[in-house]
């Protein structure tokens, strides 16, 4: 970022690429809808660019870039008045997908589809808080310091809503 900062537009493509999966599995998990999750994303890419001049590396990058979505998600709850987030898009479709190979048995896909539905609705269930540290931590691999710091909370805050997430989603796939 501070090569960006300094005029290094290459850099942002660097910083681009290699962030830009885990942000937009942020925001389409957080949200469940793909049109309001690339809003959301290219919201957040225009708020990076927007900073660069103004960037000091207080932080990780990532630890400021998930703290610029995590605001940004606030934002769109408040806006939706901290409406549930549906498990499908708008025409009734399961949000993920999973793509076969070649060599994949049917009854094989089928379970995994089923396992990820369970585990979709799990998170999709998880209180906004224990949601937001779960995929900030698996989506954004951040540490439990680092969503705090996302977050404005303390470390044992983040690894509760962590360690609260996990219990949860465990018990959800059956996996105790």
């Amino acid at each position: 970022m501070l090569a960006y900062a300094g005029g290094d537009a290459g850099a942002f493509d660097a910083l681009y690429a290699r962030h830009r999966g885990p942000s937009f599995r942020l925001m389409l998990r957080s949200v469940r809808s793909r049109g309001e999750a690339e809003e959301l994303f290219q919201d957040l890419w225009m708020r990076v660019i927007e900073a660069r001049a103004r960037y000091t590396p207080t932080a990780k990058f990532t630890t400021w870039l998930y703290t610029i979505a995590h605001n940004r998600l606030v934002d769109y709850w408040r806006s939706k008045g901290l409406a549930t987030v549906p498990i499908e898009n708008e025409e009734g479709e399961p949000v993920a997908e999973l793509k076969a190979g070649p060599f994949d048995e049917p009854t094989r896909i089928i379970e995994a589809r089923q396992t990820l539905d369970v585990l979709d609705k799990a998170i999709a269930a998880l209180p906004s808080a224990q949601r937001e540290a779960f995929l900030l931590h698996h989506e954004g691999d951040m540490t439990a310091a680092q969503i705090a710091e996302a977050t404005g909370t303390n470390e044992e805050a983040a690894k509760s809503r962590l360690r609260y997430a996990m219990d949860k989603l465990r018990k959800a796939i059956g996996d105790d």
